[in-house]
């Protein structure tokens, strides 16, 4: 099975939660094919657990799996990289401080893994003490060219900015996607993303020229009452990527 993305000619590739093999199933069927469904190791009791449910995803939907940490919590750090060993899934998401054990684990360099590193308010300057016991101290705020070639040294895709909060971090968003653009990184808008601001934020990232884009968009596109993603939301956002 493929171990990368399935991205569109554009370089971009959604990436939306799924709450059951058959809502991943719809979802993929609705993006035909160019998107990952997020499954979070935070939903799982157990490795064994979440290994044989994303075994079963896996094969449904061509290996469009991204291990997931669940709203980035960076506890559940170490069960990605030990499961996404066992998976080797399309896509993983990542603390920045996980980002070279799982690359490690991995034992290939073909499935996109990003590191989170977090806004700061201040234009070109990232938090990037996002792990298990560096987000409980002061943040490690450096330029956002020092975070790519951190995450470069460890193995790492791309950036994971999050959380966005929507539109509020944009002119930060913007000094990251020219920088991922300038070092040929990829990047992956995160939080807050819905159906009004997708375009806008996609187009910040491919107007800077940044080569590949993964935009994460979660719970504005989740059917509260049943906790599936709707495909039919999934629909619109393809329409969208494929205009670029």
């Amino acid at each position: 099975m493929d171990l990368k993305p399935n991205y569109l000619d554009n370089g971009i590739c959604l990436n939306v939660l799924a709450n059951s093999i058959e809502n991943a199933k719809d979802c993929y069927d609705a993006a035909e094919g160019h998107v990952v469904l997020g499954v979070l190791t935070k939903n799982y009791p157990t490795d064994e657990a979440a290994i044989e449910d994303m075994l079963k995803y896996k094969e449904a939907i061509h290996n469009a799996v991204s291990v997931g940490l669940g709203a980035g919590d960076p506890n559940q750090s170490a069960m990605v990289v030990r499961v996404s060993k066992a998976v080797q899934p399309q896509h993983v998401n990542q603390v920045f401080t996980g980002v070279g054990a799982s690359r490690a684990m991995l034992g290939q360099d073909e499935t996109i893994i990003n590191g989170l590193v977090s806004p700061t308010g201040k234009v070109g300057v990232v938090n990037i003490a996002t792990g298990p016991l560096s987000s409980q101290t002061t943040p490690t705020e450096v330029p956002i060219e020092t975070a790519i070639a951190l995450l470069k040294d460890m193995g790492g895709s791309s950036i994971k900015f999050f959380p966005m909060k929507g539109l509020a971090h944009i002119e930060e968003f913007k000094t990251v996607a020219k920088a991922c653009a300038e070092n040929d990184f990829d990047l992956e808008p995160t939080g807050g993303i819905d159906l009004d601001n997708f375009e806008e934020i996609v187009s910040i990232a491919k107007d800077a020229g940044v080569k590949r884009i993964i935009p994460h968009v979660y719970s504005s596109i989740i059917d509260k009452a049943t906790g599936d993603t709707r495909p039919e939301d999934v629909a619109k956002l393809y329409e969208i990527i494929k205009k670029f």
